[in-house]
């Protein structure tokens, strides 16, 4: 099910912030499948701070182990990535996503915010999908 919830910014119509917003979380999950940290490092904010239950990790620390984990679309691993939901509000939104990821299915929130005319990751919260 997708949810959009929005409140009209007078800098940005709300079909342009979801369109923005949904080829970032597009890039992001070519960035995942590919194993393209470049790419990865262009959408979050140098200050994210990855968080999973018990684990915290800054950016570097995160596309380090991105960059020395298996690569998915060279393990033959489906591209099976999926918006679940987007919540827009002014220039802040959240995107829970599913990530299937190597041997795992993760549920990714990904908090975006819209600063000096650019969406970026600021937040990163994942977890096994239970």
């Amino acid at each position: 099910m997708l949810k959009v919830l929005a409140e009209q910014s007078e800098a940005l119509s709300m079909p342009e912030a979801e369109s923005q917003i949904r080829e970032i979380v597009q890039h992001y999950f070519e960035g995942l499948h590919f194993a393209n940290t470049g790419l990865l490092r262009t959408l979050f904010s140098e200050d994210c701070v990855l968080k999973a239950p018990g684990i915290r990790r800054d950016l570097n620390q995160w596309l380090a182990r991105v960059e020395d984990r298996p690569v998915p679309a060279e393990t033959g691993a489906a591209f099976d990535y999926q918006i679940l939901t987007l919540e827009i509000i002014g220039e802040q939104a959240m995107v829970k996503v599913l990530c299937p990821l190597l041997d795992d299915v993760f549920i990714d929130f990904l908090g975006l915010l819209r600063e000096d005319g650019q969406w970026r990751i600021v937040n990163k919260m994942y977890a096994d999908k239970p």
